[in-house]
């Protein structure tokens, strides 16, 4: 595998780490209906935007206390987060996390909170920073980025790596060819306006950079908060925010952002939590169907964790991955897998659509047809802000939102889907009740007349 394949994917070890078992049971969600989401009581809007505001005006005021003594803010806002250590990183993601799960598109929308009126581009701030030469360096081999960057067509996001994230890079790892180069550069850049304020309401941000293999939208990032602060991709560190320029602003990140590897790739780099789905994967021919490109544009795998599966017990388990049981296991696993379309947390691709969709705030549902013939997942998304809730079928609940693959995203899902049943020709969804192997086999054996082993 190339170095710049292993490179995002050795990043992903590290972060992409799932809840333990006593955090999925805290994450359950309990509803009577399940079409409904149950919420716990949140503040007034009015009580959040004054106590976010109030917070990250604090947080600005120091920043520009620092550039009013400077003629570089891209500089000044990175020495200030050098020069006061951890107290400072911990201020910038300490108010980040207040305001994730709160905040509203009251505040998300807002305009800057900056008191100086920003007299350069996006190009010049980098070209002339102390801090960024090497990007600066990397942008200037192709002219038409340089262009970009100075132009004023739209006002750009750039998550810009400081010279340290290159040092991260092996010394022995061969150079990417050129092409490759500029997909990393424009991976780092989104044609739409993105401020701190807006980045911490945001789950996804789209890209500069576009792909084939993704569908008609361009490719994302993701953004997360957890131990490690404000990140992008779950391992690149926000450093700094909100350098503005007269077309766009900046966020300082502590490692580059590499284009991400195929969903089947993430999963088998991550055994520790998804070694028994690709088994399956793998058992029933389906691993390089999925990989296999050519075959979808975009899509969305609904993958279970190593728990999920241990909470199906030893006796289905053992029935699953037993040679008899290896058609129910083909078909309960393409009841995961989606082609065609894409469903981030709050954006939706669709291969035969004209554009791609924003999912608005509040509750948004969908119909997603499965590989498993004619039987369809039933999404509900419920957003407040940062707060994102999506369920399953009713039931089963993402727990870890948005892991950025080449060829769609993958949701990781609190529990293995089960197909649903006919009774008194009604659909019945499973709602966790206990699950014997004769359950099983009977809401799978309709399905396995086209299945294939």
């Amino acid at each position: 595998m190339k170095f710049t394949s292993i490179l995002p994917l050795a990043a992903l070890s590290t972060a992409f780490v799932l809840p333990e078992q006593q955090v999925f049971s805290q994450l359950a969600v309990e509803s009577h209906r399940s079409d409904d989401f149950n919420f716990v009581e949140l503040p007034s809007k009015e009580q959040v935007v004054d106590k976010i505001e109030h917070s990250i005006e604090k947080l600005s005021h120091k920043f520009d206390k620092v550039v009013k003594c400077s003629k570089h803010a891209l500089d000044s806002a990175i020495h200030y987060a050098s020069e006061t250590g951890s107290e400072a990183s911990e201020k910038v993601h300490q108010k980040g996390f207040e305001a994730a799960s709160w905040i509203d598109s009251h505040f998300g929308s807002s305009d800057h909170h900056h008191h100086n009126e920003p007299n350069q581009t996006l190009y010049q701030l980098i070209s002339t920073s102390k801090y960024t030469t090497k990007l600066a360096a990397a942008i200037n081999e192709y002219p038409d980025l340089v262009v970009l960057l100075n132009g004023t067509i739209a006002n750009y996001t750039i998550f810009a790596p400081i010279d340290s994230a290159f040092d991260k890079i092996p010394d022995k790892a061969p150079k990417p060819s050129k092409e490759f180069l500029k997909k990393i550069l424009l991976y780092h850049v989104s044609p739409d306006y993105y401020p701190a304020a807006k980045v911490l309401v945001t789950h996804t941000v789209p890209t500069a950079l576009t792909v084939d293999t993704v569908g008609i939208g361009p490719q994302r990032v993701s953004t997360n908060i957890g131990l490690k602060g404000l990140t992008v991709n779950f391992y690149a560190r926000i450093i700094a925010i909100d350098i503005f320029g007269t077309n766009g602003v900046i966020h300082g990140i502590d490692s580059l952002l590499v284009p991400p590897p195929n969903a089947i790739d993430i999963i088998q780099f991550l055994p520790g939590e998804f070694s028994t789905f690709e088994l399956g994967l793998t058992k029933t021919g389906l691993l390089p169907t999925m990989n296999d490109t050519t075959a979808h544009i975009g899509g969305t795998v609904f993958a279970p964790s190593n728990f999920a599966f241990q909470k199906l017990g030893p006796k289905i388990n053992g029935f699953l991955f037993s040679s008899y049981g290896q058609k129910y296991l083909k078909a309960l696993l393409e009841y995961h897998v989606v082609v065609n379309q894409t469903l981030y947390s709050d954006a939706y691709y669709a291969v035969d659509s004209v554009d791609n969709q924003d999912i608005p705030k509040g509750t948004f549902q969908i119909n997603l047809p499965t590989v498993l013939e004619d039987k369809s997942l039933s999404v509900n998304v419920a957003r407040y802000g940062r707060l994102i809730i999506i369920r399953i079928n009713g039931f089963s609940q993402v727990t870890i939102e948005d892991g950025i693959a080449a060829d769609g995203v993958i949701q990781v899902v609190s529990d293995v889907l089960i197909p649903p049943k006919r009774i008194d020709r009604m659909e019945q969804h499973y709602q966790g009740e206990e699950l014997t192997v004769e359950d099983l086999k009977e809401r799978l054996e309709p399905m396995l007349d086209n299945i294939e082993l």
